[in-house]
């Protein structure tokens, strides 16, 4: 008895110690045996025509379960790394991140599978107008090409090839961007959830070059004078409201009565407007209060007298008492008094535009303007509206060039 209990024990510590190796060693058991898995690799490296191959394996997880699955990758051109060892020590560097101590399994999908959740968890609290360019750019560009690819295949090459794809249909840089961008927000969050995949890095990437920039339309003294003259009610003060405090399409036709203190002459931008439906305004920055200059309280109060009520208090409502869409607004209403004035169609956004201008032209400072336009950062704001000329940028270049008449070569010939 005294000797079966001896083996037993001895068996005991014999198991012990191999556990306690593998742990070590960086192997895996299963339940009831011992699976020798090493965790550190070092890979395989070969040759293929003039490309340097590396392949290794890594652990992924697939639904529920756990998988053991075999990687290959590109590691440079012969030229690039004229030997093997060199090759080797690229691929040594790609896998510190799986030899590494604190290293576990990702979670992989496809492109397809993984914006099926993506859209029910993240899409949907988007704000109607940011999710309907995402779902445009998902739809137009993202889908049709990357539904089937999985999230860890989407490197930098074909990053550089959904870049050519999206090239050749025709878009300007600027959607590009923008469709990076989208894509750029996808990728964060799979990464956030634990997928393998590769974030976006535009200073890896060949863009198009930058095409010629073209001055946003605005409105000048005379036009606006022009404009306002026949303009008819509700209009005429939708754009007063614009030009004469700068707000967005959507803030102005989101306005209620008691957004506006005329006591103190302020206007607070509390929500925005977006066909027909009321949302929260485009940024926290864009939710502040604005001062009303004397002008338009003038026009206000003379609306507010013809003003018909409406259950939200609304200042600009349809027959449905909900906030009319701009684009409306601009079809039927701005683009007919601009054929009959001669002005080029434009938009409301116009409006936004010659506040600008005519801000810079008093002279404001770029810190006053960010403030009005409620830009985030000032760097925003002399991007988009640094292009503008006023009058009195011109009349400053204008006393340069004044102080430098006369000086230059006298009218005499030197031999």
């Amino acid at each position: 008895m005294a000797e079966r209990q001896k083996a037993c024990d001895r068996l005991g510590t014999r198991e012990e110690s191999v556990t306690l190796l593998a742990q070590r060693d960086g192997w895996s058991s299963g339940e009831g045996n011992l699976m020798a898995r090493r965790r550190f690799q070092k890979g395989f490296v070969f040759l293929q025509g003039n490309q340097w191959k590396g392949r290794y394996r890594e652990d992924v997880i697939v639904g529920t379960e756990t998988k053991r699955i075999r990687r290959e990758v590109i590691l440079g051109s012969k030229r690039d790394l004229p030997t093997k060892p060199l090759a080797m020590r690229r691929l040594e560097v790609l896998l510190a991140r799986i030899n590494g101590l604190d290293y576990r399994p990702g979670r992989v999908a496809t492109f397809g599978e993984f914006l099926d959740r993506w859209k029910v968890e993240i899409l949907t609290k988007q704000q109607p107008s940011s999710a309907r360019a995402v779902k445009s750019h998902l739809k137009c560009y993202i889908v049709p090409q990357l539904e089937k690819l999985r999230l860890e295949q989407f490197g930098v090459e074909n990053q550089q090839t959904f870049v050519t794809r999206v090239v050749e249909k025709g878009v300007s840089r600027k959607t590009l961007l923008n469709v990076l961008g989208t894509l750029s927000s996808i990728l964060s969050t799979a990464r956030d959830w634990g997928y393998n995949c590769t974030q976006i890095d535009v200073s890896k990437l060949r863009l198009p070059p930058r095409g010629a920039r073209h001055e946003a339309p605005h409105f000048t003294i005379e036009q606006l004078q022009k404009l306002l003259a026949i303009a008819e009610e509700p209009w005429r003060t939708l754009y007063c409201i614009l030009t004469m405090d700068g707000l967005r399409a959507g803030e102005a036709l989101g306005l209620q009565w008691q957004d506006i203190d005329f006591d103190r002459r302020l206007l607070h931008i509390r929500r925005s407007a977006w066909y027909g439906k009321i949302q929260t305004a485009k940024s926290q920055a864009s939710e502040t209060i604005l001062p009303i200059p004397d002008a338009l309280i003038e026009v206000l109060k003379l609306f507010r007298a013809q003003w018909r009520p409406n259950s939200q208090g609304f200042l600009f409502v349809t027959r449905n008492d909900r906030p009319p869409s701009s684009n409306k607004v601009v079809e039927y209403h701005l683009w007919a008094l601009l054929d009959a004035l001669g002005i080029p169609r434009c938009g409301l956004h116009a409006f936004r535009h010659t506040h600008t201008a005519l801000l810079l032209d008093s002279g404001a400072t770029p810190k006053v303007v960010q403030r009005q336009l409620r830009h985030a950062d000032a760097r925003t704001t002399l991007e988009i509206y640094g292009h503008v000329v006023g009058d009195a940028h011109r009349e400053a270049v204008e006393k340069v060039a004044s102080m430098l008449d006369g000086i230059g070569r006298s009218s005499g010939t030197i031999n």
